[in-house]
């Protein structure tokens, strides 16, 4: 069990993670969506993709006491079991596109999903679809695609949640629940293929301190009249996050 946390605490740039742990959990406290489009470009500075999918995923667990419960009563418990289930079946494809594709690749792709849905974000981009539980499926499949390549389970799920007409606060815990359930029913497909080792899980752990106290603090500073100046300072963060994860600084 030391050797395991050693080996932990030895890896490179850990100060630096559990600083943007920090920040991505604050982030997704006040808005409700942007912690892995700010930790998995950062994160991947330091550590092979990987590495850095797994141990967020287990760093998740900090949301399911922190977020979660506050944001239970107020999500669409049909439209996010649905989401949530498919999921489930279009994660396992993309953890094995991730553990066979090259890090740089990965890397690449990582900052291209961010920029995408942050321009997307920006621009007030909307596409009107259809609440159809078909619909609901195919952005489940899709995000838990996308989500087991990448890490970022947000973007497919986020862009179709704002193109709802649903009141703010359940578009909000839609995202909370959705992003926190699905990143742990990650763990057990990453365990099958190998990826949940014994660094991932503890650091992992390590990581959820610093993740609850800055989700935890996030939750406690939102104010609803000021959603739009958390969003903007979200997609600011964001950006700021992705620029830093480019590999040409490598």
């Amino acid at each position: 069990m030391l050797d395991v946390l050693t080996s932990a605490l030895a890896q490179p740039g850990l100060g630096w993670v559990a600083f943007i742990t920090v920040v991505a959990g604050v982030v997704y406290g006040f808005a409700g969506f942007g912690a892995a489009l700010i930790f998995m470009p950062v994160a991947t500075i330091f550590w092979v993709p990987e590495l850095a999918v797994a141990s967020f995923s287990v760093s998740a667990l900090a949301s399911l006491v922190t977020l979660v419960p506050r944001a239970w009563g107020q999500m669409d418990k049909r439209s996010v079991f649905t989401m949530i289930g498919f999921s489930v079946l279009g994660a396992p494809v993309g953890i094995y596109v991730l553990r066979s594709s090259d890090v740089t690749h990965v890397r690449w792709a990582v900052l291209a999903v961010a920029a995408v849905t942050l321009a997307a974000l920006v621009s007030g981009w909307r596409q009107r679809l259809s609440a159809y539980r078909a619909t609901q499926a195919c952005v489940g499949a899709g995000a838990g695609f996308v989500g087991g390549a990448t890490g970022l389970l947000g973007p497919v799920m986020l862009l179709f949640q704002l193109s709802s007409s649903a009141p703010v606060k359940q578009v909000r815990a839609n995202s909370l629940v959705f992003l926190t359930v699905s990143s742990l029913l990650l763990l057990p497909s990453m365990a099958l293929q190998g990826m949940l080792t014994s660094d991932a899980i503890a650091l992992g752990l390590l990581l959820l301190i610093p993740y609850g106290i800055g989700a935890k603090l996030g939750q406690a500073i939102f104010i609803p009249r000021l959603e739009v100046f958390y969003r903007l300072t979200a997609y600011v963060i964001i950006a700021l996050a992705i620029l830093m994860g480019l590999p040409i600084w490598d």
